[in-house]
């Protein structure tokens, strides 16, 4: 696992540079001045609804007004990211298939031991999209309030309360573990297929808490549905005034998600710029940014090489959660 981490990183940081780098061939200088002549599929590897599908629609439609080609989004869920991933991997480098990747594929490289493609080596860094934060939640009618309410509750009754996630090793059972390592707290891990099944049981009652990200949990908060006790990003979030953040109590406390755009290794140095250049003009846009705020979600504006930088920091990061925690993918 460790040498296989230590690849990811190196070829990381190598791909980053490489789509980074100005076309040295005029040919594929004349190809890339031509992009794109026809429609554009962006794969999305997780259930319609989530914050993959959400971004990708939203920036689809202004890419497409912009550079007068569809971009078609097609949803391929399954394995934790990991069919659609593979899928993309064998797809022609010519920038007409995109894969939309998140936190989730960065933890599964240390997730998983065996995987059907080098997620590094096959998969290049486009730009970053969107960042976005989880919310502590529960039901109206549990009795915790505030996150010491929580914390009193689950001392009172270990390994009772029950704590919903989209799966192991998902952003949301990850939120769940780094809680648990800085305040020891017992409680019954319940891991569904996805986050919007892990929402609607939630919703339902049959679990009690859950730490879903903000795109397809903050309608609910805002109807009175689910109640925030806090939110996992270091500062408040202007979509939920009011709310306090998770590391107002427990110190050192932080996570954050994030979204962005990849593509097949071998793509065009100038393909991959030209859409790091219209994603960033997009996540500028006055209307863009609004509908990410409404969404309780912020632009990630980055270069390639700042990207692929950004998921060497993170898959670390969570390596080292995942490996005190003994993690195993099902």
């Amino acid at each position: 696992m460790a040498r296989a981490r230590r690849r990811f990183l190196q070829v990381l940081g190598a791909a980053a540079l490489v789509a980074a780098a100005p076309a040295i061939a005029g040919a594929t200088r004349a190809f890339a001045q031509s992009y794109p002549s026809r429609p554009i599929r962006w794969i999305v590897s997780f259930a319609a609804g989530g914050a993959n599908d959400i971004v990708a629609r939203l920036l689809g439609q202004f890419l497409s007004d912009k550079l007068g080609q569809q971009f078609l989004v097609e949803v391929r869920p399954g394995a934790a990211g990991n069919i659609a991933t593979e899928a993309v991997t064998h797809m022609p480098p010519d920038g007409y298939t995109l894969l939309l990747i998140n936190s989730q594929n960065a933890i599964n490289v240390a997730l998983y031991e065996k995987l059907g493609f080098d997620f590094v080596r096959d998969i290049l860094p486009v730009a970053g999209m969107s960042q976005f934060a989880a919310a502590l939640v529960a039901l109206p009618s549990f009795p915790a309030r505030t996150v010491p309410d929580l914390l009193a509750a689950v001392k009172n009754n270990p390994g009772k309360i029950t704590i919903a996630s989209a799966g192991v090793g998902s952003i949301s059972h990850m939120s769940w573990e780094l809680f648990k390592s800085k305040t020891g707290a017992d409680m019954l891990h319940v891991p569904y297929r996805g986050e919007g099944p892990a929402i609607a049981d939630l919703l339902g009652g049959q679990v009690q808490v859950m730490m879903p990200s903000l795109p397809p949990s903050i309608e609910h908060i805002r109807a009175g549905k689910l109640r925030p006790l806090a939110v996992t990003a270091a500062s408040h979030v202007d979509a939920l005034p009011g709310v306090p953040t998770i590391g107002e109590f427990v110190p050192g406390y932080e996570n954050t998600a994030w979204v962005g755009i990849t593509a097949p290794r071998n793509t065009p140095a100038d393909i991959v710029a030209t859409l790091n250049r219209e994603i960033n003009a997009a996540l500028d846009d006055p209307k863009i940014k609004a509908r990410l705020a409404e969404l309780g979600m912020a632009p990630f504006a980055s270069s390639s090489a700042d990207f692929g930088r950004f998921v060497v920091r993170y898959t670390e990061n969570w390596a080292k959660v995942i490996k005190a925690a003994n993690i195993k993918a099902e």
